[in-house]
């Protein structure tokens, strides 16, 4: 039903910055919620960001609020994440996900859909 593609990864020195986007496509996309998990080698998958339909309503993993920004454009059917003052131990393969359910949630089994992932890389 919706299909989500990640771009806008690389290799970035600390300090940096990029911007990820995610592209959906299929049917019943304008309900879905939004977010963004990162999972490293030998890690578990981690919350980074929500954001719901409107955009009038997001969450942060804690440790990230005040860095990242995760927004979107429905009319481009688009969810970007920028992602500032980058730091090595936020190297991980970023993921978008999409959440049928209208309400937050940071746990990575809520979510519906999934995209294959984009390699953030933050070199010291």
């Amino acid at each position: 039903q919706v299909q989500l593609v990640e771009s806008g990864g690389g290799l970035v020195q600390a300090g940096g910055s990029l911007r990820l986007s995610c592209a959906a496509s299929g049917r019943n996309r304008r309900n879905y919620a939004m977010g963004w998990f990162r999972q490293a080698p030998g890690k578990e998958r981690e919350f980074v960001a929500y954001i719901n339909w409107s955009s009038s309503s997001t969450y942060y993993a804690p440790s990230l609020k005040g860095r990242f920004t995760i927004d979107r454009d429905n009319a481009k059917n688009t969810v970007y994440l920028q992602m500032n003052s980058l730091k090595p131990e936020d190297t991980a393969v970023y993921y978008c996900a999409a959440r049928a359910t209208p309400s937050y949630s940071g746990s990575y089994a809520s979510y519906d859909y999934w995209g294959q992932g984009t390699q953030v890389t933050v070199s010291s």
